[in-house]
């Protein structure tokens, strides 16, 4: 049950974009097209569950160990870096494509605080390794179902009429809003 709470809180209740306002860089700037914000959804899943697990095994088997907690944001940020390296490679092998639609977002997960926040949140909540991972998981899931929610509104914005002055970001900013306010419905289930 205990996993449960974790995964329905991080995914919906504590959701890291719409209550934290964490990886707004990356939820308005990919989420004008639907097939850019799944990629970036899946490689933003990948780089935290990835980077999260690691970070764990790092801080409890290395840097607790040897006395040097203090080392954990260096680490964690050079660990991040590795991890987006590596996707961006794979997804520059693999799929063309998606890496130019992605463009610039793509090395910017390195500089995505909520990748960082998550690692260091595992920490901070004192997650053991499976919760670190549902934790993990369940934010990153949450980040790509924000990023798949507005790019579906935005493309149908894109069709729609309004003034001249509300057309791209500004009627972003405002259904942004608006989400996050439904979304705090969601703050009594967990």
């Amino acid at each position: 049950m205990n996993l449960f709470s974790i995964f329905i809180a991080s995914l919906l209740v504590n959701n890291v974009i719409l209550s934290k306002f964490l990886g707004m860089c990356p939820f308005l700037g990919v989420s004008t097209k639907l097939s850019s914000a799944v990629g970036m959804g899946v490689a933003v899943i990948f780089v935290i569950l990835g980077a999260s697990v690691v970070s764990w095994l790092l801080y409890y088997y290395a840097l607790v160990p040897l006395g040097l907690e203090y080392m954990e944001l260096i680490c964690f940020i050079l660990l991040i870096a590795s991890f987006v390296q590596f996707v961006e490679m794979f997804v520059k092998k693999t799929s063309p494509a998606l890496y130019k639609s992605l463009g610039i977002y793509l090395p910017l997960i390195t500089t995505n605080c909520a990748v960082l926040f998550v690692a260091m949140d595992n920490i901070t909540q004192k997650y053991n390794l499976i919760e670190t991972a549902v934790n993990s998981v369940a934010v990153a899931g949450g980040f790509m179902l924000m990023l798949v929610i507005f790019a579906t509104i935005r493309e149908r914005l894109e069709g729609s009429d309004m003034p001249k002055a509300w057309k791209g970001n500004p009627i972003a900013f405002v259904v942004a809003a608006i989400m996050a306010i439904a979304f705090s419905a969601f703050a009594g289930l967990v």
